[in-house]
């Protein structure tokens, strides 16, 4: 028996009714292999691995690929918009005070949404996002010394 074949980030694009490109193949790559970056991380990124491609288009590249759900898209508040390839499963985030890192914390209880609000107030909750925020621990020992 053979394990099941892993689609291609051209064949995932393709599978949400996307138009494949080199950007956009190179765009989802960088932010799955990246760390909860920034727009200009990963217009670098896509430079780095096609040429020249312009801040337009990643911005309207990831207002798709995180339409599509292929990508998502954090806001810690005082901080730009960070993107993931981490989809689907609900999980949180944690927050340094001092450098801004980012971590991934999974879900508190269960599955999602993982909290219950006290009052739902009529809605039909589907998700809970959490932003825990301390200092990571390079920050935390360079503050204590």
């Amino acid at each position: 028996m053979t394990a099941p074949r892993t689609p291609t980030t051209a064949e995932e694009l393709r599978g949400a009714g996307l138009r494949v490109t080199a950007a956009r193949v190179a765009l989802l790559e960088t932010v799955r292999h990246g760390d909860h970056l920034d727009v200009e991380a990963i217009a670098s990124g896509v430079r780095d691995r096609v040429g020249h491609v312009s801040l337009q288009a990643v911005y309207e590249a990831l207002h798709a690929l995180t339409a599509a759900g292929l990508v998502r898209r954090i806001e810690p508040a005082g901080s730009p918009a960070r993107f993931e390839g981490r989809v689907g499963d609900n999980h949180h985030h944690i927050v340094c005070r001092s450098c801004g890192a980012v971590a991934d914390v999974d879900c508190a209880v269960g599955h999602a949404p993982c909290l219950h609000a006290a009052d739902d107030h009529g809605f039909t909750i589907d998700e809970a996002e959490v932003i825990y925020w301390g200092r990571c621990p390079d920050c935390s020992t360079n503050r204590t010394s």
